[in-house]
């Protein structure tokens, strides 16, 4: 994973792989300086005092690794994040989605779950909802337990709002969330439909026959072979013309334009070839 020599480096090495071999996380392929920061944040929340002693804790307290996968893995999202794309969404790929009876849809890396609960929104307002079955998986079990639960900070309303104006929205989120006690959470008629476990794109093996998979500002984090291998456990799942969605600064590789051509290329938003 890390191309320099430095002890640092070598020490980092050894912590991933510790990590790998006691648990099954597999972030040596991760994208180094990324992965470099996030090893460093971890070793200063846990206030030992080098790596070694890091990667001795991690092998003989598995709460302590608990913690420490919060630290390696990220949880950046936003309802309706990148409004550009979801409005695109509902014009290239709504259209595609109603000529199946029922959907399956793969939110991978979901992150603290604002965006599984944008596209229940938006399927909801093109009467989707209902025959739609959304999968909603992350490394991090704190992260889905935030997820499950759906409430946010009553401050994000605001932002919430815009982006989903900016996004094509037809009613306001009122409808979509309750407030109270400086908190607003999302309503349970959007959760009936949405099942969130635990997944690592690195080494678990890909779901099964879907429709539309969202893995966005996940695959920036990966080195080169992880980003080719979650590009082929996406074209393994998808059903042939199935879409793909990535993040505004990810792109397709040279081995993934294989299996994907352009749907809305802008928005990063694929198909998956016929053939």
């Amino acid at each position: 994973m890390l191309a320099t020599d430095s002890l640092e480096d070598l020490e980092i090495r050894l912590v991933l792989r510790a990590i790998f071999e006691k648990y099954g996380y597999s972030f040596q392929d991760y994208a180094e300086a990324s992965m470099r920061r996030r090893v460093r944040a971890a070793l200063a929340r846990s206030g030992l005092a080098h790596l070694g002693e890091l990667q001795h804790k991690l092998l003989y307290d598995s709460e302590f690794f608990a913690s420490v996968l919060d630290d390696l893995t990220v949880r950046v999202s936003d309802v309706f994040r990148d409004p550009g794309f979801f409005r695109a969404f509902r014009e290239k790929v709504v259209p595609l989605l109603r000529t199946y009876p029922l959907l399956k849809i793969w939110h991978a890396g979901c992150a603290s779950g604002e965006e599984v609960y944008a596209t229940a929104i938006l399927l909801a307002e093109e009467n989707l909802y209902e025959r739609a079955q959304i999968y909603a998986t992350d490394t991090s079990p704190t992260a889905l337990e935030m997820a499950r639960e759906g409430v946010y900070d009553e401050r994000r309303a605001e932002g919430f709002e815009k982006n989903y104006r900016d996004s094509g929205g037809k009613h306001t989120l009122e409808g979509y969330f309750s407030r109270a006690y400086g908190r607003i959470a999302v309503r349970e008629h959007l959760r009936r439909n949405i099942v969130f476990f635990q997944h690592d794109l690195a080494s678990d093996r890909a779901l099964g026959d879907m429709h539309v998979v969202f893995c966005r500002n996940v695959l920036i984090y990966f080195g080169p072979e992880l980003r080719d291998q979650a590009f082929a456990t996406f074209a393994e799942c998808l059903s042939r013309g199935g879409v793909l969605c990535l993040g505004s600064h990810e792109s397709l590789s040279a081995a993934a334009c294989k299996a994907f051509t352009d749907c809305a290329p802008a928005e990063r938003i694929y198909r998956r070839r016929a053939s």
